[in-house]
């Protein structure tokens, strides 16, 4: 399998260890991804808010340079999964504002086509029949006994009528992972809910809060760990987590993983190769749950 990879902008700064752990786990699964290296931010939805123009031009480039490679586009951020398919859907709902985004991209020397190159996230490949399989074949450090609780991200679930689930309401991709790597999912109301990271700007409380009832609720039940597949709900649930009163309180404390992580961890690698030490919420726990299977 290969692909183009879109890495979006925080895999490559604050959540770093993203970008290496989607680089064991492709290593180790025999996966090869072409990096679009000249690719540029897919706005986060910000700059559509000021000019939706220039937000689905920069986006259209993406898809172009993708296309001009032949390969499908992956990537390992929800956020950008979103923008970027509500972007292509926004472009592909009207010719003459098509035509009027290739005219922008003329003087780069490229032209968005369309439907050559499918937009997916890394999770959506693996919880393919054939990824699921790819998996399998590959473990090499089944992770028995430690019990995880996915968290999805809005973004790569709505909106639903482009997102790449077939039930975005109860969704089960991540969680067939989880098993295929030998990991027992945990299934918990708070998995599609959001993070609370687009507001932590405007209102920080009423972010911690979202925040931290999706932790609490998967604590309560019983998750070891949580997995998110967006290094934007990451830094919120992860990052965050030390100043969430709620879970203060209460002495709380739960690791947050990105998905590359745990399925690089089962394909054998250690979590100093995937600088699992970068994370605020100490990940030694789950090193002792599967030292105990």
């Amino acid at each position: 399998m290969k692909f183009a990879l879109f890495t979006g902008c925080v895999a490559k700064g604050a959540t770093r260890e993203l970008m290496i752990s989607t680089q064991k786990a492709a290593e180790g699964l025999g996966i090869e991804f072409v990096e679009l290296k000249s690719a540029a931010c897919c706005g986060a939805g910000v700059v559509s808010e000021k000019s939706p123009l220039l937000a689905d031009a920069i986006n259209a480039r993406t898809f172009a340079i993708a296309e001009e490679k032949g390969l499908d586009l992956i990537t390992i951020c929800s956020t950008c999964q979103g923008v970027l398919k509500k972007s292509e859907c926004h472009i592909e709902s009207d010719p003459e504002y098509k035509a009027r985004i290739n005219h922008l991209l003329q003087e780069g020397g490229h032209q968005f086509t369309g439907g050559k190159s499918r937009i997916k996230h890394f999770a959506n490949i693996l919880a393919t029949e054939e990824g699921l399989n790819l998996l399998r074949q590959k473990v090499k450090r089944p992770l028995k006994g430690l019990k995880t609780a996915a968290f999805y991200g809005c973004y790569v679930l709505r909106p639903s009528e482009i997102s790449e689930y077939e039930d975005p309401d109860n969704p089960t991709g991540m969680e067939d992972i989880f098993a295929a790597l030998g990991a027992t999912p945990v299934y918990y109301p708070s998995r599609i809910k959001c993070c609370g990271f687009p507001i932590i700007m405007m209102n920080k409380p009423a972010s911690h809060a979202m925040a931290g009832n999706a932790l609490m609720d998967a604590i309560e039940s019983g998750a070891d760990c949580v997995v998110t597949g967006c290094p934007l709900c990451h830094l919120s649930l992860d990052s965050y987590q030390p100043e969430i009163e709620k879970l203060k309180k209460k002495g709380y404390s739960i690791p947050i993983l990105h998905l590359p992580q745990l399925v690089a961890l089962a394909l054998g690698y250690s979590p100093k190769e995937l600088d699992m030490d970068r994370h605020i919420i100490s990940t030694l726990k789950i090193d002792e749950i599967l030292a105990r299977a």
